[in-house]
């Protein structure tokens, strides 16, 4: 669902507004309303972002936050999977995790909807990787494939179950096959 103000939006107004459910976003002075996950969407991002925590957590690498608001280069989006490394988590004056990210993730991650245009969406990943952004995907649960890039490399698709995924430089203690991935899907199995 696209909202379109008779003027822009100043990104100041719109980080007024109530949060919405599914979230909106700022690109361009234009509030744009994320889709509401369904099923394979939701079981994708819950089973990477817990995959990428077990790996990388108790070591205090990177920490994967669901759907976080992320402000910076002038837009506010939330990425369905942002991971932050540790000494880049910003904290509030009491040491606890801040309730505001004004940075860019490290590595952005986007599952995509089915009602969601793929070009649309690996532009928001790219938006992150000019901004400061390491490595972005694109998951796509409908062909079974992953679009990866790292700054200042080419995009690279995945699309063979045994393919061994490009993960950001401090991600090592991963690794994720394609069919890591998508084996999520087959729940209880």
């Amino acid at each position: 669902m696209v909202q379109t103000p008779v003027e822009k939006l100043t990104l100041e107004a719109f980080l007024a507004l109530p949060e919405t459910k599914p979230p909106s976003e700022y690109i361009d002075g234009r509030i744009i309303q994320k889709p509401m996950p369904k099923g394979k969407h939701s079981l994708i991002q819950a089973s990477l972002t817990s995959a990428i925590n077990e790996a990388l957590k108790d070591q205090q690498v990177a920490f994967a936050f669901p759907e976080l608001r992320c402000t910076f280069g002038g837009r506010s989006i939330v990425p369905d999977v942002s991971v932050f490394v540790w000494p880049r988590i910003p904290m509030d004056e009491d040491g606890d995790v801040a309730d505001e990210f004004s940075e860019h993730p490290d590595w952005t991650i986007e599952v995509l909807s089915s009602n969601q245009s793929k070009e649309k969406v690996w532009e928001k990943v790219s938006y992150a990787l000019d901004h400061g952004t390491q490595m972005g995907w694109l998951i796509d649960p409908k062909d079974r494939s992953i679009l990866t890039c790292a700054t200042g490399a080419q995009p690279q698709l995945f699309t063979q179950a045994e393919d061994r995924l490009i993960l950001p430089n401090f991600a090592t203690a991963l690794e994720l096959t394609l069919g890591d991935v998508f084996g999520w899907l087959k729940f209880g199995c």
